[in-house]
């Protein structure tokens, strides 16, 4: 990699969780009928379709397949100090990844090719660590909750069907506000900012060829002016109508998030209480961490 990374050896979620991701997750727990569709979507659903469907459709990474991509996904665990999941890469031409939590299941994070076609190294290393970052919150019910519901309302039975659509606009909510914590993951396990509002910024608008054009620090004034012209009361209602059925937060403000973050306080001290950690190992043992 292009320089050494300080390992978070100890790391806790609640060290970077975004206050919106707390507050959402506390709200979802309090919602009726949660348990409900949580059992039908993460039973037969979950365990026959999605999981069979990924191992039947996409590529495993390894040390022997793709060993590049494996050695991203060690670093990042190793520097979030968590347990590797598996990882896959998928055909698709929609730029996008995602991670699935069974109950009793390894957890895996999958990668669409037109992603990691339209990212460098560091980049995809950022996706990676986003990824993780959800296995590190405890994402995963909910998670998996959101993404079924979004790819299989279909199968529902018509009681779940009609506890997906009200839960639909809440859980949007959450996954909005949890993708502010994941964000900041990805930052700790690439440790540069530019990197992680790179990827934002191909997301909003790259592609392989677009890609060598684009200027990040444009990009990071245009983020500033979008907060500056939404934080009136009508810019904030008309914030509210463009996120309202989204996924994932609008790219320039998780840019702007991300920005301000790596320039915390909080920031620079998860970094140094890592450094410290690293240091103590290294005395008392002589050696690397067995991961």
């Amino acid at each position: 990699m292009a320089f050494p990374k300080t390992t978070l050896i100890g790391l806790k979620a609640d060290g970077f969780r975004h206050p919106l991701d707390l507050e959402a997750t506390q709200s979802l727990k309090q919602l009726p009928g949660l348990d409900l569709i949580v059992r039908q979507l993460l039973g037969s659903i979950g365990e026959q379709f999605f999981y069979l469907d990924n191992i039947a459709s996409s590529v495993l990474v390894s040390e022997q397949q793709l060993p590049e991509l494996h050695q991203l996904l060690k670093e990042a665990c190793q520097v979030l100090d968590l347990e590797t999941p598996e990882l896959y890469v998928r055909q698709h031409p929609m730029p996008n990844a995602y991670t699935f939590a069974m109950r009793g299941k390894k957890p895996f994070v999958v990668i669409h090719t037109s992603l990691i076609e339209l990212l460098t190294p560091a980049e995809i290393q950022a996706v990676i660590g986003h990824e993780l970052g959800h296995l590190k919150c405890e994402h995963g019910v909910y998670l998996t909750l959101a993404n079924l519901i979004m790819l299989a309302a279909g199968q529902l039975s018509t009681v779940g069907a009609l506890i997906a659509q009200t839960l639909q606009s809440q859980i949007l909510q959450w996954v909005r506000c949890a993708e502010f914590s994941c964000d900041r993951a990805a930052l700790l396990a690439t440790q540069d900012s530019r990197v992680v509002s790179s990827v934002l910024m191909k997301l909003a608008g790259g592609s392989p060829t677009l890609a060598p054009q684009l200027n990040l620090d444009a990009f990071l004034a245009q983020a500033r002016a979008y907060d500056e012209s939404s934080s009136t009361e009508l810019g904030l209602l008309l914030r509210e109508a463009q996120t309202g059925q989204l996924t994932h937060p609008l790219p320039v403000l998780r840019a702007r998030e991300i920005d301000r973050w790596a320039s915390s306080k909080d920031y620079e001290t998860l970094l140094q209480k890592g450094k410290m950690c690293y240091s103590s190992e290294t005395e008392k043992k002589g050696e690397w961490r067995n991961w």
